[in-house]
């Protein structure tokens, strides 16, 4: 199965943070999206590195891109950069009611 980069980017919007109901896509949690001929590699981060939720959301990352490839998914967990409100998209912010003067 050949996956392109919208296969992967519509996979990932289906996983969502539970404590902040926005998708990890638009939350810009994912810094970039690498496809190799062994599977996918995505960079991500989180909101905060005491996240409760990271392991359950990583595997979710991992199920969902795998589903959506058929090709095995390697996730890279980084902090740098840290992530900031600034990597939300604009649909994000509206959902969180985040408007450029309250961020």
């Amino acid at each position: 199965m050949t996956a392109t980069k919208e296969d992967i980017i519509n996979a990932l919007k289906t996983v969502y943070d539970p404590e902040i109901s926005v998708n990890i896509w638009d939350l810009g949690l994912v810094y970039d999206i690498a496809t190799q001929p062994d599977g996918v590699v995505i960079t991500m981060t989180f909101t905060s590195p005491t996240c409760p939720m990271m392991e359950e959301l990583l595997d979710s990352v991992r199920t969902a891109v795998a589903a959506a490839t058929g090709m095995p998914v390697r996730v890279d967990l980084v902090w740098d950069p840290p992530w900031d409100l600034s990597r939300m998209s604009d649909a994000a912010r509206l959902d969180l009611d985040l408007t450029e003067q309250g961020w």
